[in-house]
């Protein structure tokens, strides 16, 4: 899939936003592994701490499907109204990406349209990153069971 499709799902997923409190909008649209896309949006609380963000959102549905290989994700955002800028995904989607995904292969695409992207690499945006490897160590282990 090219990334201007993946681009035109986030942008239609951005609609579904439920941002009434920041009026923010994002969407975003993850390839998986087999060629097969979730989109999710982010989801406020006027509590906080609930609030989902749109790379979360698509990711969970994924995962909640048995789906646990990505390739890459497209993320578009911005205040109510045309995306004039670009959003990157937060510390703790990166963190969520970092479970589920290759740092070194997995593309995250931020865009303002289908022409207007940057692509980056996982590594580029989360370096040191956190993740299952980091506990690979416990595999094999009497003492703790934690894969």
């Amino acid at each position: 899939m090219e990334e201007q499709d993946l681009i035109r799902e986030a942008l239609q997923a951005r609609k579904y936003s439920y941002s009434p409190y920041s009026g923010y909008q994002v969407g975003a649209a993850l390839l998986s592994a087999e060629g097969k896309v979730y989109t999710g949006c982010n989801i406020e609380n006027a509590a906080y701490s609930p609030t989902n963000c749109a790379e979360r959102t698509a990711f969970f549905k994924a995962v909640s499907e048995g789906v646990y290989k990505f390739k890459k994700i497209a993320v578009v955002g911005s205040p109510k109204g045309e995306v004039n800028q670009f959003a990157f995904p937060c510390g703790v989607c990166r963190q969520v990406m970092m479970e589920f995904c290759d740092p070194q292969d997995f593309e995250i695409i931020v865009a303002k349209s289908t022409t207007e992207y940057k692509v980056f690499y996982l590594k580029d945006l989360l370096t040191e990153g956190f993740g299952p490897g980091n506990l690979a160590r416990w595999e094999n282990s009497n003492e703790n069971t934690l894969l």
